[in-house]
């Protein structure tokens, strides 16, 4: 059975199992995170505020977890209408949308919260949303899903002690071209396959946020931390047209309203859960390590450029696009 007939069964099966609902509209939203995360919570208030706002027209319901598919089977169940709406890391979405790869260019975020936030609400957002209309998706909004960092059974001590350890990857050629620029090899690897990897030293490292570090027990297989804040995970909220437009356009505000004004809070949130993470390694035994801002620079302009022009490769003349008004913004923000 396909993928995509999958998705659809499964929607159907649990669109069975729900309980019957009051609202005149039902959504399913489907997402990959567990119940624990700040992700998962800012959905719920969303949710809620969505259902308050329409006076219980809407409901939105959430599945956490990949009760309702991967990545893959969520974007195509949301292209057909078989899902409602899905949330999802960008990195899983290269496939339906090149553009939207720009987030997986490393360091296109700075250090400082609030220039990314600017970055991510502003223009270059809101170009990266729309670009999805075109492919089959109704945007909604853009989350933080944190920053990622860099953990090894290997030292990390200086940059060039990245150089030829194994690192997993998502399946990103961005991603493989940022640790090919640092001398490393990566490895396209299942994230559910990760820490058996890593145990077995099949691979030497991984990135991923401080958080999932923590939640996924990486930390038990890993002796060294290196927090760089070099890739900014940038979930990417969607709906399907189909259901948008059975909305009565007040509702259609609502909804969009709610997943943007929640943003914030999910930003906090995750946040808080990074540095609740990085106090627990501390006292974990791992070999903690922040690099500062030159050494940050230093690693930017190795694999800035190598990112860039893998996006530029993949996204052509729409990527190209981006680019300019990704480096417009961010020059204009280093002036204020």
């Amino acid at each position: 059975m396909s993928p995509v007939l999958k998705s659809i069964l499964y929607a159907a099966l649990v669109s069975l199992a729900a309980p019957a609902s009051a609202a005149e509209f039902v959504a399913k939203l489907a997402s990959q995170d567990p119940p624990t995360t700040a992700k998962h919570r800012g959905l719920l208030k969303a949710a809620a505020l969505v259902k308050e706002r329409t006076k219980g027209a809407v409901e939105i319901q959430v599945f956490p977890s990949s009760q309702l598919g991967g990545g893959r089977e969520m974007g195509e169940g949301v292209q057909l209408g078989t899902l409602e709406m899905m949330i999802t890391p960008a990195s899983f979405l290269g496939g339906f949308n090149p553009a939207v790869s720009i987030f997986d260019v490393p360091y296109v975020f700075p250090t400082d919260r609030e220039q990314s936030r600017k970055l991510r609400e502003g223009r270059l957002g809101q170009a990266v949303l729309e670009s999805f209309r075109k492919r089959g998706f109704e945007p909604i909004a853009l989350w933080s899903g944190g920053r990622k960092q860099l953990t090894s059974n290997k030292p990390l001590n200086n940059i060039s002690a990245i150089a030829g350890q194994r690192f997993r990857v998502m399946d990103s050629k961005i991603l493989i071209g940022q640790f090919s620029a640092l001398g490393a090899s990566a490895i396209v690897l299942p994230f559910g396959e990760l820490y058996t990897a890593l145990q077995t030293g099949v691979i030497d490292a991984q990135e991923n946020p401080l958080d999932i570090i923590q939640k996924m027990k990486f930390f038990e297989v890993q002796k060294n931390l290196l927090v760089t804040d070099h890739g900014a995970i940038i979930e990417c909220i969607l709906a399907s047209p189909r259901f948008m437009q059975r909305l009565p356009a007040a509702h259609r505000d609502a909804v969009r309203a709610a997943f943007r004004e929640v943003a914030p809070e999910v930003d906090r949130g995750k946040e808080a859960d990074a540095q609740e993470s990085l106090a627990f390694f501390k006292t974990a035994g791992l070999n903690v390590r922040i690099a500062g801002e030159a050494e940050r620079a230093k690693l930017r302009a190795i694999v800035y450029p190598s990112g860039r022009d893998a996006y530029l490769a993949q996204a052509g003349a729409e990527g190209k696009a981006l680019i300019a008004l990704y480096e417009k913004e961010l020059k204009a923000l280093a002036k204020k």
